[in-house]
């Protein structure tokens, strides 16, 4: 049974990523996720890490295995994918702060229409039509997915899971964008405020949470860009971030990044920490 399960992981990666896994990781570093999902009396599951960090695929991954060998379904939802539109950001960035312009931090995404979807899956309400978001063109897309069962719901994202930042560190400038453009702290603040409010209303109906730790921040931008570039080159497209853009977008994302590696190892379930290659290198529990 071990072997057919590790050879459904190593052909649906290889779907997903083009690449191979050899049968020692997965039986280390796959299958334990799994196992720890469809093992416990729990359905709802968070999976967080930093941008490039690897949580999108690991998710799709988790959710093609568990249909596969089991008989349970899984919702998976992106809160990327409830991104709000860029007329909805450019309101915000008038009314607020102009930095809300740019999708990411907390306050940039659609809560209410995420928890109504979660509120649905608990209720089992099918089917659920959920929202899609176009990175490269910044917008809602007009595609939906729809889920018409669901036995697992699980939450990807790279702030999903994330406490409020504590007031000395949230006003400690780490970058040009929070000097420069953020000397009051609105934005902060503004984000902060809602990271505490209405994002943990979200993140406290979920039993469990996994968190991907990155070695360090400078893996970040790499990862970032090259997901940029892989991105466009599935579509066949030259419209996507340069370097120096993807920099700049990161650094929006880069103190609740930041404060996610040094919070979120103590307050996750499960810790996967990766290494610079993007592969696990340890889960601890």
């Amino acid at each position: 049974m071990k072997k057919d399960i590790i050879s459904i992981v190593k052909k649906e990666y290889q779907k997903l990523t083009s690449k191979n896994l050899s049968n020692n990781y997965i039986s280390n570093y796959i299958l334990p996720i799994i196992d720890y999902i469809i093992n416990t009396n729990e359905n709802k599951f968070i999976i967080s890490g930093s941008q490039g960090v690897g949580k999108s695929t690991l998710s799709k991954l988790i959710k093609k295995v568990i249909e596969k060998t089991s008989l349970q379904q899984v919702m998976l939802l992106s809160i990327d994918d409830y991104y709000l539109s860029k007329k909805s950001r450019y309101q915000l960035s008038n009314q607020v702060h102009p930095l809300l312009l740019t999708r990411g931090v907390p306050g940039t995404h659609d809560i209410k229409k995420l928890k109504e979807h979660i509120q649905q899956f608990n209720k089992k309400q099918f089917p659920i039509l959920t929202p899609t978001f176009n990175k490269l063109k910044d917008d809602i897309s007009k595609k939906t997915t729809t889920f018409n069962k669901a036995d697992i719901l699980i939450l990807e994202g790279w702030c999903c899971g994330a406490k409020p930042i504590a007031k000395n560190y949230l006003h400690k400038n780490l970058n040009k964008i929070e000097k420069i453009f953020d000397k009051n702290f609105k934005w902060r603040n503004f984000y902060n405020l809602k990271l505490k409010k209405e994002y943990q209303t979200i993140f406290n109906v979920f039993d469990k949470t996994i968190y991907l730790q990155p070695p360090s921040f400078e893996f970040v931008l790499k990862w970032r860009y090259a997901q940029e570039k892989n991105n466009a080159k599935k579509i066949k497209t030259k419209n996507f971030m340069n370097k120096n853009a993807t920099k700049t977008f990161i650094l929006h994302y880069e103190k609740l990044t930041k404060w996610m590696m040094k919070n979120m190892p103590v307050n996750a379930d499960m810790l996967i920490k990766v290494d610079k290659n993007q592969k696990i290198k340890k889960i601890i529990y």
